[in-house]
């Protein structure tokens, strides 16, 4: 289905995964079990009053974290750091009370976008080189010819 909410980060920022249970009261922390993912891939796991992450893909390694102290409130939200490209992708946070105030399991999506620091690097013959964004069959050919001498001249091919 579609996501609950969609994040947007930049490469190398932080980004909150908002997730928060609707049950009323404090929560049973030793009776928590709460399951952030990808698909089937485990981004990361809280069980037992602690993270839990053996199982936690190597991507996320050290990358990770829950605010432990408002999760009794209800707080399941994930921080992810030093986001990357490939950490675009459709996050489910999942969580279920076992014991004796059992919560059925939860479930919440949230999409992240990913946008990336785009450098551009030209040098001046490149610069010289773009006419305009039309197909080159649009370009007269006089046009082409100063270009390509002042791309020679500028690169050191050209000798006289």
């Amino acid at each position: 289905g579609q996501p609950d909410k969609t994040c947007h980060a930049l490469v190398g920022e932080t980004v909150i995964l908002p997730c928060t249970s609707t049950s009323p009261g404090e929560l049973i922390l030793s009776d928590l079990r709460l399951y952030w993912q990808i698909d089937s891939l485990l981004v990361h796991f809280f069980y037992n009053e602690q993270d839990s992450l053996h199982s936690q893909d190597k991507r996320y390694l050290g990358r990770t974290s829950l605010f432990l102290d408002q999760m009794k409130h209800g707080n399941f939200s994930l921080k992810l750091s030093d986001v990357q490209l490939l950490d675009a992708a459709v996050y489910t946070c999942i969580y279920k009370q076992i014991g004796n105030n059992p919560i059925q399991t939860q479930k919440s999506k949230i999409k992240l976008i990913v946008s990336g620091k785009i450098f551009f690097f030209s040098s001046e013959g490149r610069r010289h080189g773009k006419i305009s964004s039309r197909s080159p069959d649009d370009v007269p050919y006089l046009a082409i010819f100063p270009i390509s001498f002042h791309l020679l001249v500028t690169l050191g091919v050209w000798h006289l």
